[in-house]
């Protein structure tokens, strides 16, 4: 009878200087206060990753036994005003169960190994990929170059397999795509940037009423995929480089939110990850 193999026991602090280095979390300016937001267990043998920090998805990590949930949303943003109400209640179910939480937002959409934005670029078989998209004054996007054009209905298949969703299109730019600018997440509003750069295509996760008038009439496609489900890009990224340098053993809480739809299809086991 084979025996089973035991997960590594790694400290705490050793995995939060290793994601501190990795995504940059210290020198990246953001409303999200990224880094270790809730202290729990010194010593880490599973960890949960989940798009958004919860009740629901602190539960969910507490099922799996894990000691630690990595989050690309987390629970503190511009520093905590009052501990009351469903922070109260989240604070307090971290440290009864004593659950470490760890959040990076704007690290881990921009970062070229595992960001959101970087696996979206691979998935979609994008060349010439630069920064684009400023947000905050950091540009937390990409952009590039198709390898061959594309018809527009093909790349919106790509997505909606690869991320097992379904997407919305504002189908008013060319039918044959070959540029195409990315950010993952709710960004409308940076639209104008690829408008400005005459991109043949925008991908974001959501827009806004605005945005329909702005890509008629600039003459521009938009491919909305999901906030969720173009930021577990990352998160399912990071998971597997983590398990695979640090020998940690990982699971992905996958926890969509009713509003946004979620076909039946397979298609986790596919990502771009880090090459």
């Amino acid at each position: 009878m084979a025996k089973t193999k035991k997960s590594a026991t790694t400290d705490r602090d050793q995995i939060v200087a290793w994601l501190d280095t990795l995504l940059s979390t210290k020198t990246i300016k953001d409303h999200s206060c990224n880094g270790l937001q809730v202290q729990g267990s010194d010593t880490v043998t599973r960890i949960g990753f989940a798009v958004d920090a919860s009740m629901q998805s602190y539960e969910a990590a507490v099922d799996n036994d894990c000691q630690m949930l990595i989050a690309h949303h987390g629970i503190i943003w511009g520093g905590i005003k009052s501990i009351s109400g469903p922070v109260y209640n989240q604070i307090q179910y971290l440290m009864e169960s004593d659950l470490n939480l760890y959040a990076s937002h704007l690290p881990l959409d921009l970062n070229a190994k595992v960001g959101n934005n970087i696996q979206l670029a691979r998935m979609i078989g994008l060349s010439k990929v630069k920064p684009f998209g400023f947000y905050d004054g950091i540009e937390i996007g990409y952009e590039g170059v198709l390898a061959s054009t594309s018809d527009r209905s093909k790349l919106v298949a790509i997505l909606c397999n690869h991320l097992d969703t379904e997407c919305s299109v504002l189908p008013f730019g060319k039918e044959q795509i070959q540029t195409v600018g990315i950010i993952s997440g709710g960004g409308g509003h940076e639209l104008s940037q690829a408008i400005e750069k005459g991109l043949d295509c925008y991908i974001t996760g959501e827009g806004s009423h605005i945005n329909y008038h702005a890509a008629l009439e600039a003459g521009i496609n938009i491919i909305y995929a999901g906030h969720y489900h173009t930021e577990k890009t990352g998160v399912l990224a990071l998971s597997k480089l983590m398990k695979k340098e640090l020998g940690v053993d990982t699971v992905f809480l996958d926890l969509p939110p009713i509003i946004e739809r979620q076909s039946s299809g397979d298609s986790i086991d596919d990502e771009p990850d880090t090459e």
